[in-house]
C-alpha cells in the first residue's frame, strides 16, 4: 500500500472505466525534418530551456504518462526502452528500468540520446549529463492546462511538434465539449453533488489540489476529502466513519486492479449501505493505471466522470 500511495503521489493520482474505451488519440500526420532542429524545450515545473541539437532517435521513458504521450504524438518508433510501470501502449518496450530508483548504468546501456523522467530523483539529470545524455523533466501535471503543455513540449522535443500541438488542442476541445454536454452536477435535493475518489482500500483519497481533483472540479463536484486534508498533502487517509458521515453522491474506485474493489465489495463494507452512492448505484469502477496518469487518456477519465454525473443527475 505504501508503494501504491507513493506511486499515486508521484504520478498525481488522477481513470476507465466502466463502459469506456481506453483509446489513445491518434497523432496528426507529420513528417519530422532535420530542419526542425535545434529546438529549445521547456515544460511547466520541469525542464527549462533544454536545447536539443538534433532529433532524438533513441528515447527512454521513465514514467508511464510520458510513455503514453510519446506514442500519442507519433514518436513510438524512436522509443527504445520504457520503465517497469509503463503498461500502455502494449507495444512499448517495457524493461526493468525504474523511475523511482534510476540506475544510471542500466539507462546508459540502452545508449539513449534523450531520457524522459518525472523528477530529478538521485540527481538523475547531473548523473546522465556526465554521460552526455540529455534529460527532459516532465513532472506530474497539476492541471489539465499543464497536461496540454506537456504534450506539446514532448512533441517538440521529439521532432513531432505539429502532432503534439494538434493532440493538445484536440484533447482540450474534447474535454471542453464533454464537460459542456454533461448534466449539471446537482443532486435531487438541489445541492452540488459530492464525490469520493478511492486510491486504495485503506481509504486513502485525493483532495481538490491534485490533478485528478482538478478534473473532477471541472464538473462542479464537491470533494469530501478536502476537509480531511489537514496536512495539505493532497492525499489524506479517511476513516470509514468520516466517509459514511460525509455521504458522497458518487464513489470512484481507482483500486480495482490492486485491491479488487468494485461496487459489490464497497456495498459489503460495514455501514456503507446507507451511503447515497451505494444506494443509488453511484459506485464507479476505474482502471487503476488511467486513474494515476495525466497523459492523453485523461479524456477517458473526463468522459467516464461525465457519464457518472449525468446518470446521477437524472435520478
Amino acid at each position: 500500500m505504501l508503494f501504491r500511495r507513493l506511486t499515486a503521489a508521484l504520478t498525481v493520482a488522477a481513470v476507465a472505466l466502466t463502459g469506456c474505451a481506453t483509446r489513445q488519440p491518434a497523432p496528426s500526420p507529420t513528417t519530422p525534418a532535420a530542419a526542425d532542429f535545434p529546438v529549445e524545450v521547456s515544460v511547466p515545473g520541469g525542464s527549462t530551456g533544454l536545447k536539443l541539437e538534433k532529433r532524438p532517435e533513441r528515447i527512454i521513458s521513465l514514467n508511464p504518462s510520458s510513455t503514453e504521450v510519446l506514442y500519442a504524438v507519433g514518436a513510438g518508433k524512436q522509443v527504445v526502452a520504457v520503465d517497469d510501470q509503463s503498461t500502455f501502449p502494449a507495444e512499448a518496450p517495457k524493461t526493468t528500468l525504474s523511475g523511482f530508483k534510476p540506475n544510471l548504468e542500466a539507462i546508459a546501456n540502452q545508449k539513449p540520446d534523450l531520457v524522459l523522467a518525472s523528477n530529478d530523483i538521485d540527481n538523475l539529470v547531473a548523473g546522465l549529463g556526465q554521460l552526455k545524455i540529455q534529460v527532459l523533466l516532465v513532472p506530474p501535471a497539476k492541471t489539465l492546462d499543464e497536461t496540454f503543455a506537456q504534450v506539446s513540449a514532448v512533441g517538440k522535443a521529439t521532432g513531432h511538434a505539429a502532432a503534439g500541438e494538434a493532440l493538445a488542442q484536440r484533447m482540450r476541445a474534447d474535454i471542453d465539449k464533454i464537460v459542456g454536454e454533461t448534466r449539471k452536477a446537482v443532486s435531487s435535493s438541489g445541492k452540488p453533488m459530492s464525490y469520493y475518489h478511492e486510491l486504495d482500500n485503506s481509504l486513502y483519497s485525493v483532495s481538490s489540489k491534485t490533478f485528478v481533483g482538478h478534473v473532477y472540479s471541472r464538473f462542479g463536484l464537491v470533494n469530501i476529502a478536502d476537509e480531511a486534508d489537514k496536512s495539505n498533502s493532497g492525499y489524506p487517509q479517511l476513516s470509514a466513519e468520516y466517509l459514511v458521515k460525509a455521504n458522497p453522491d458518487l464513489i470512484f474506485l481507482a483500486d480495482t486492479k490492486c485491491c479488487g474493489q468494485n461496487a459489490q465489495t464497497v456495498a459489503a463494507r460495514p455501514g456503507w449501505q446507507t451511503v447515497t452512492a451505494v444506494k443509488n448505484n453511484g459506485v464507479i469502477a476505474l482502471d487503476d493505471d488511467i486513474a494515476s496518469r495525466w497523459g492523453p487518456r485523461v479524456v477517458d477519465l473526463v468522459r467516464t466522470v461525465s457519464s457518472a454525473v449525468s446518470a446521477a443527475a437524472a435520478k
